[in-house]
């Protein structure tokens, strides 16, 4: 597929990484302009290009940046990406970096918040696994200690999609719901950093309050 990465620091570099790896087709684009992605494309074969060429002709579009940096992205970011592009979010909020966010205080789970910011649905997924397990922990289905990784989304095909790459990035691919269940799997969630095996998973997922622990408050 032809893939379009918004942000390169630890989970976009290893979703780079791992996806170009896979044979996709991956343009990459950070705030700080495509030369600055020299020595990560020149690793991986990913195309380094603008913020505003990142989703062009894209069937995936990924933004992992900053929670509090979504509403810079430039205006009509998804404008020329494939017909029924599927985006994935990967965010967190952390009050503590990204500033006070009223909507998510409010209770608006966060990557709703990120689908109003966009104006297009998205898919959250990668959001509470560590980069290097992420780049490095993927193995074939079937063996002992695969990581489970929560998906959440209302689009059925995008999250189709969405389930198909989780899966081939090697890790069980569990359907969690609507975007509007995903503070399940927010941070402070039991599943939250767990690499919890597929039986497990469903179980941290329901253990889940939608009240959020004091220190991922602002």
């Amino acid at each position: 597929m032809k893939i379009g990465i918004i942000g390169a620091g630890n989970i976009g570099g290893a979703l780079t990484r791992r996806l170009t790896a896979l044979g996709h087709d991956v343009s990459v684009a950070n705030s700080r302009g495509p030369e600055t992605l020299a020595d990560l494309a020149a690793e991986t074969g990913a195309t380094p290009v603008p913020l505003t060429e990142a989703a062009r002709g894209a069937e995936v579009v990924i933004v992992t940046i900053p929670q509090g940096k979504v509403p810079s992205l430039p205006k009509g970011l998804l404008d020329e990406a494939a017909e029924g592009v599927a985006v994935i979010d990967t965010g967190n909020y952390y009050p503590q970096r990204d500033g006070r966010i009223e909507e998510i205080e409010n209770g608006v789970t966060e990557s709703r918040w990120v689908a109003n910011q966009l104006g297009h649905p998205v898919v959250k997924v990668f959001n509470g696994i560590q980069a290097l397990h992420l780049r490095d922990k993927g193995v074939p289905a079937g063996t002992p200690g695969r990581i489970a990784l929560p998906v959440a989304g209302d689009d059925p095909a995008a999250k189709a999609t969405v389930l198909r790459l989780v899966e081939e990035l090697g890790f069980h691919a569990h359907d969690a719901g609507s975007i509007d269940e995903s503070w399940r799997q927010q941070p402070g969630s039991p599943s939250y950093g767990a690499d919890a095996s597929p039986e497990k998973l469903p179980e941290l997922l329901a253990q889940a309050s939608p009240d959020r622990t004091p220190e991922f408050t602002a």
